[in-house]
């Protein structure tokens, strides 16, 4: 069934939940980051639903992007990404692939829109 598959970097339950938390801030508050394929398909995808519930801006999706996201970055979004992509529907998020690692794992440039 589809929708049992979930998108993992298969390292340990608590490994991708602070792999996934530290790389979706450290995107939110540069703007850019490079990464493997993987990584950035699964940041692209955290990424564009916290910033479309910092969209929404009410009391329960403040509380859940704090609880997602470091201080800075759910801050951020309030405060300079919901006023940028308000117009916006979808797609805050962009994959450039820029060449590969030494081991040919593809390498990507997640970067916001």
């Amino acid at each position: 069934m589809r929708h049992r598959k979930k998108n993992k970097l298969k390292k340990g339950y608590n490994l991708d939940r602070r792999l996934t938390r530290q790389m979706s801030s450290s995107l939110i508050l540069h703007e850019k980051i490079q990464t493997t394929k993987k990584r950035g398909k699964l940041i692209r995808s955290e990424v564009e639903k916290l910033i479309t519930k910092g969209k929404i801006g009410d009391l329960n999706n403040k509380r859940i992007l704090f609880a997602r996201l470091e201080k800075n970055a759910a801050r951020k979004v309030f405060e300079v990404l919901a006023l940028k992509y308000k117009n916006r529907a979808g797609g805050f998020t962009r994959l450039l692939q820029i060449g590969s690692l030494k081991d040919g794992t593809p390498k990507v440039s997640v970067e916001l829109v």
